[in-house]
């Protein structure tokens, strides 16, 4: 057999190729593959087996794994990938305890951000998210979802739109753009949340036509919009063609969980404070549970979300980052898995389906990324790490030694490409 890659001398090799979403107990059963390797050609997996065999596969660049652990790419399901601007200074304000609202008064908050947004330029805007994708590569990252919601108004979110769908060719990884314009009610609409809701509606044949975003996600919240106004708004989107998604439960249980099983929406996200029902209700359902540890952990507050029930439940959930510039400011997805393993209580074998197969199915790509399995994608990190256990237990650092991308090295040690 002549391949383009082979990847051999593998010490420990998760495939991650169960089928999908990986629901409740089923995600603690991995396995493990030893003395491996792996073949690409023509950017697919052509063929997976032992080190032994692989004596025999011709290929025109050999990579020798020397023992290390290797996996499928990280998969990223939910990220503020693409804003102005940034909120250090809100950092000391945060840890004085001045309320959020007080920060919102002194121009700081989610509404700095949408100011900054609205403000810069599209290249400006473009090179900014290039240089975090870069940061995500070098983490392991190889695909990755991207919200708009800094605009709330059309002309700046379609312009958020339109630069994710650029960096979307420009970069090598793969984005999947969500429409989120309706993430919080702006000043100019304060007193009239519904007209505001109509505004962004109004968007979503051009968004569909112009292939701009392939789900629609809303912000369920207590100040922000109800589960009623909520499931009307993505009645809509459903009814244009689109996938939905709902940042659910987050700050006060309004049921946030339930409507997403409710309206099939394939991912409820953040769930912090989910009700036992709705988590009942989700571990029913198809829907996946979209867990965002690090911002409980930036904002410093002391109640995680209840991921352990929710598998034990029997649910499917993934983990990341929330990257994004006011709450959880981190490209770092493996730092998310150690906080996964210490204040959610996930084991290893979960937090590995977390961020690979189960997170791929979270943002529609269940049958190509996040998993290592002939056909799919050549989308492979090698780890400076001996097993599978060793990143989440070793924290704060980037273990990636090589990330491919389609069978080709983006990243290796030391140097982006």
């Amino acid at each position: 057999m002549k391949v383009d890659t082979l990847i051999t001398n593998i010490g420990q090799l998760l495939t991650m190729d169960k089928k999908g979403p990986v629901k409740g107990s089923d995600m603690n059963d991995l396995t493990v593959m030893e003395g491996a390797a792996v073949a690409v050609k023509d950017g697919k997996i052509k063929w997976i087996g032992s080190a032994e065999k692989a004596v025999n596969i011709q290929a025109d660049k050999t990579i020798d794994a020397d023992g290390k652990l290797v996996t499928p790419g990280l998969v990223e399901p939910h990220t503020h990938l693409v804003f102005g601007g940034s909120r250090e200074e809100e950092m000391a304000l945060k840890q004085q305890g001045v309320p959020y609202l007080e920060i919102l008064k002194q121009g700081g908050g989610i509404l700095s951000t949408v100011n900054a947004t609205r403000d810069a330029s599209y290249n400006e805007l473009l090179e900014k998210a290039l240089f975090h994708l870069d940061r995500m590569a070098m983490h392991g990252i190889t695909t990755v979802e991207a919200k708009s919601g800094y605009g709330l108004d059309k002309q700046t979110e379609l312009k958020q739109l339109q630069v994710t769908k650029e960096a979307n060719v420009k970069h090598p990884l793969d984005i999947v753009s969500t429409f989120l314009g309706a993430h919080a009610i702006p000043p100019e609409h304060k007193e009239d949340p519904e007209a505001f809701l109509s505004l962004m509606s109004e968007l979503f044949d051009e968004i569909k036509e112009k292939n701009l975003a392939e789900f629609i996600d809303i912000f369920t919240e207590t100040g922000v919009f109800s589960v009623e106004q909520s499931r009307r708004y993505l009645k809509k989107a459903k009814e244009k063609g689109f996938g939905l998604k709902i940042h659910a439960d987050e700050i006060d249980q309004l049921g946030g969980t339930e409507l997403a099983v409710e309206v099939g929406a394939i991912s409820g996200e953040h769930l912090a404070v989910a009700s036992d029902n709705g988590i009942k209700q989700l571990a029913s359902s198809n829907t996946i549970g979209v867990i965002l540890p690090g911002t409980v952990f930036y904002l410093g507050k002391d109640t995680y979300p209840r991921a352990r029930k929710m598998i034990d439940e029997g649910a499917a959930i993934t983990v990341s980052t929330d990257f994004n510039p006011g709450s959880s400011v981190t490209e770092n997805l493996q730092l998310i898995m150690s906080i996964a393993a210490l204040k959610l209580k996930l084991t290893p074998a979960e937090i590995w389906h977390a961020v690979t197969v189960n997170a791929a199915h979270a943002i529609g790509r269940g049958y190509e990324a996040g998993t290592i399995a002939t056909g799919r994608r050549g989308d492979i990190v090698i780890w400076d790490a001996p097993n599978y256990k060793y990143i989440p237990y070793h924290y704060g650092v980037n273990h990636a030694n090589t990330v491919l991308k389609n069978g080709e090295i983006l990243y290796k040690r030391g140097e982006i490409r």
